[in-house]
């Protein structure tokens, strides 16, 4: 008695399909079978031009190692970063960075520069910011404010002041300032890297698709706002602006 029922319906799905065929009409689940496969084919190439870039930066026409040690009465040292700072990094694609106490020989004054660059997959970057990062080291958050600078050259930057300290019995307290650059643009957050073309790898290897922070620390905000003034412009000069040119390129020269 099965056998012929099941039998029965072959029968009637080969006429089925038979009389789709005649007809010149496409089964639908033919479609949603082709759908699934172009999905899989696409994540596999994807995937494959992706991992040609992963452990291959992409360089900036002139390296933020070629930043000025001296500016004004501002002095630099290298300053190592910590480890779980470097490994985040690492571990979500940043291609360049500057980490430097500077310390100015005329006040005494002391700032320490972070300066990142990610260019192979700007979507790394996200939720890489002081509110989560500092938390992250043992950090206490204090308060964060709108707040913008002029630099010396007259360019009004919108910034974050943010104020951390450092639970008893230290109290250490340190004050930042904080901006981003999205593809030659400023910001004060990282809302420039949406969809998926700005989160994904930059297969173009185009370095002037980025987003890069720039962040200055010290224990006094005047401290942080007069280097801010001092070294923004400078700063900005080692990124492609919104049309590519990097004005450092033609100081410095490099590539």
């Amino acid at each position: 008695m099965y056998p012929n029922r099941n039998k029965s319906l072959i029968q009637q799905a080969d006429t089925s399909n038979a009389m789709y065929l005649l007809s010149g009409k496409v089964p639908v689940w033919f479609f949603w079978v082709l759908t699934i496969f172009l999905l899989i084919i696409s994540g596999v190439t994807y995937r494959a031009l992706a991992s040609k870039i992963v452990n291959t930066s992409i360089n900036l026409p002139v390296p933020l190692s070629e930043f000025p040690i001296t500016i004004g009465d501002w002095v630099g040292t290298e300053m190592p970063i910590p480890t779980t700072t470097r490994e985040y990094m690492e571990q979500n694609f940043a291609d360049d960075y500057l980490s430097r106490r500077y310390i100015n020989n005329n006040t005494k004054e002391w700032v320490d520069v972070y300066f990142v660059y990610c260019s192979s997959m700007p979507g790394g970057m996200l939720g890489h910011q002081p509110r989560i990062c500092y938390p992250g080291n043992g950090w206490i958050h204090d308060s964060t404010v709108n707040s913008s600078f002029t630099t010396n050259q007259g360019q009004a930057i919108d910034c974050l002041i943010h104020r951390f300290h450092k639970p008893e019995p230290s109290f250490i307290e340190t004050v930042i300032l904080n901006y981003y650059v999205v593809n030659g643009h400023l910001s004060t957050n990282q809302k420039g890297v949406t969809g998926f073309s700005s989160r994904s790898f930059n297969l173009a290897r185009n370095p002037a698709r980025y987003i890069a922070q720039i962040q200055i620390s010290s224990v006094m905000e005047n401290s942080i706002r007069t280097a801010a003034k001092d070294m923004a412009e400078l700063l900005l000069d080692f990124l492609p602006d919104e049309n590519g040119v990097v004005a450092a390129f033609e100081k410095y020269g490099h590539y």
